[in-house]
């Protein structure tokens, strides 16, 4: 029988090595940016480099201008907070943070019918004081504050409130602000309390844009003249308060429209 053979299978024909290998290679992405990324970069760079308008800045016969016609609207402003004496101002300026005047004034009639004194307000106690406040925010740290600055008051200053900025601060729940209040209200000093309403007059209307309260405060405290620093946070809190309200600015009964910088005014 005869022997068969059988012829081997013909082999594939298959790239070199390194050829293959170029050719299964994924394309590598392109370092180019988009279209769209190209638009999109001179754009964000140009917000970076847009500064403020700017503003014309205030001089001293506008500014003088200003306060006159609050004064002459209002000559003798006082401030919404009730009280009694300066220690009862105290404690109002102090249960005011994050809460309104009229939720203040609200809770403390009642309050200091019985406690307007620092011994009296430590009779009280921390719980009863809470029962009389408890309508405004933060009431439990307030009445530990308010039960803490009468016991120092008493302790420390001969149950007086003190009469400089760097002692009220110091006593519990106390602020810059707290002190700015009570020693112009209580002690006729020529402060600048910036609240949330002076902060925003101060920037909108340019007399005094700054990035926090303290820089408002001292930029005001350079430009308003001394005739009129002793009632000048009042005007400036009635007015933001009423006036130029912070969504919806009533410019068209603004006793300053003409002057005024802002350039979104309404009128």
């Amino acid at each position: 029988m005869a022997k068969i053979t059988r012829k081997p299978a013909p082999r594939k024909a298959t790239m070199p090595k390194k050829k293959a290998k170029a050719a299964s290679a994924k394309p590598k992405p392109s370092a180019k940016k988009s279209p769209s990324a190209k638009k999109s970069a001179p754009a964000k760079k140009s917000l970076k480099a847009i500064k403020p308008n700017s503003i014309k800045p205030w001089t001293p016969a506008e500014i003088h201008e200003v306060f006159s016609r609050f004064r002459k609207a209002n000559p003798e402003p006082k401030g919404e907070l009730e009280h009694l004496n300066p220690f009862t101002l105290l404690v109002a300026v102090v249960l005011s943070a994050q809460a309104t005047d009229a939720g203040v004034n609200k809770a403390t009639r009642a309050l200091f019918a019985v406690a307007d004194t620092p011994q009296k307000m430590l009779d009280l106690g921390e719980e009863r004081l809470r029962d009389y406040i408890k309508t405004i925010g933060l009431y439990r740290t307030k009445a530990r504050n308010v039960i803490a600055l009468s016991a120092k008051v008493l302790s420390d200053f001969g149950g007086e409130v003190p009469r400089t900025r760097a002692e009220i601060e110091s006593l519990p729940g106390a602020g810059r602000k707290t002190a700015n209040v009570v020693l112009n209200m209580a002690f006729g000093e020529h402060t600048m309390a910036v609240d949330t309403h002076v902060f925003r007059v101060g920037n909108r209307t340019a007399l005094a844009p700054g990035k926090t309260p303290l820089e408002v405060e001292l930029g005001l405290q350079k430009v308003i003249p001394a005739e009129f620093m002793l009632h000048a946070h009042h005007w400036l809190i009635l007015h933001g308060r009423y006036t130029c309200l912070a969504r919806k600015p009533r410019c068209e009964v603004c006793l300053i429209n003409d002057l005024c910088r802002w350039p979104e005014k309404t009128v």
